[in-house]
């Protein structure tokens, strides 16, 4: 589970702004980090709404202005280079003080805020879900990289919510923030044709002892480190983080390889060639669950938190396995539903 960060808020004028002593444009740098979160040029000029020829225009420009290469075009799309992952942090900052500054002076009801940790992930369906039951209710999406990220946003004020698995061993939530457990989702084994447990239709956790789980960018310090140091410990399970996580890379290797396995969560968006074959497979008897929370500022009186909260609650799938495993420190964040 390797993640980005952005901001889908594209209703901001074109301005420019000193960063690291040169001057940038808001929309080339908006347009950076749609490409970055995208891996394409095609799929960023879509959510922006402009012409493919435009968003390599503005990244040209960029990368005049900064004297530096952000991309490195493959088969797949773009890649951003060592600059660009780099320039990628405060880029994202820059996008959200220009929002909290328009904001600060926005009329009316200002837009509900809320980090998602990766727009393929569950809770960015979660949130779909939501916008589509209330489209009344103004909604910006972001994604930040970690839980003390989103912890520092929702305190001062920078997001209102956000999606995470809380608390890791020795992390309690600080005072002034809020939980609650509003989904478990299942995790599953992700095989190529040839491995020897792709016939299978379920496998349980122990079984995975002694195959090569590989899930390359797993990041120390993050919820879902904590979560798989958690799973490989209460299974005996051997879990291979090694490399840099590349759009398509590990699809690429497992529909190649008979003893190479990973692991992924169930409603994780993921694309691969028809030919590779991959198989996704239940994980049972225990199955794995990745407990996703959602986190709010005590104090922020935002009026759709509540409509946030009581949707999530109200439209959490009911419990289909009779057995599930979850991380024991799940399970003891104050304020949370315990299913």
């Amino acid at each position: 589970m390797q993640v980005a960060v952005g901001s889908n808020n594209l209703q901001v004028g074109r301005h420019n702004h000193r960063l690291y002593g040169v001057e940038v444009d808001l929309t080339a740098v908006r347009t950076f980090v749609a490409v970055a979160d995208s891996g394409q040029f095609q799929e960023a000029a879509a959510v922006l709404g402009v012409t493919q020829q435009a968003v390599s225009k503005r990244i040209a420009a960029l990368e005049r202005e900064l004297g530096v290469r952000l991309f490195t075009r493959t088969a797949r799309g773009a890649e951003p280079t060592v600059d660009g992952r780099a320039f990628l942090p405060p880029a994202r900052e820059l996008l959200l003080a220009e929002e909290r500054a328009a904001a600060s002076v926005r009329r009316g009801r200002r837009p509900l805020r809320v980090d998602v940790v990766g727009s393929r992930l569950a809770p960015a369906a979660l949130l779909r879900a939501f916008h589509e039951a209330h489209p009344d209710l103004a909604l910006d999406v972001v994604t930040l990289f970690d839980v003390e990220s989103a912890l520092t946003a929702l305190r001062s004020g920078a997001i209102d919510a956000s999606f995470r698995a809380v608390a890791m061993p020795g992390r309690p939530l600080p005072r002034g923030i809020e939980a609650v457990r509003v989904y478990d989702e299942p995790v599953q084994l992700l095989t190529g044709p040839g491995h020897a447990l792709a016939g299978r239709s379920s496998v349980t956790p122990a079984e995975l002892a002694g195959h090569r789980i590989w899930i390359p960018g797993i990041v120390e310090g993050t919820e879902w480190a904590a979560y798989y140091a958690s799973l490989a410990a209460a299974f005996g399970l051997a879990i291979d983080s090694s490399g840099p996580n590349f759009s398509g890379a590990l699809q690429d290797a497992l529909a190649g390889s008979a003893t190479l396995a990973t692991l992924v969560s169930e409603r994780t968006g993921l694309v691969w060639p028809d030919s590779h074959g991959l198989r996704r497979i239940p994980l049972t008897d225990p199955t794995p669950h990745y407990p996703h929370s959602l986190l709010w500022a005590t104090a922020n009186p935002h009026p759709a938190l509540p409509a946030l909260r009581t949707h999530l609650l109200e439209s959490r799938p009911p419990r289909t396995v009779a057995r599930t495993w979850t991380p024991g420190w799940a399970e003891t964040v104050r304020g949370v539903f315990r299913p």
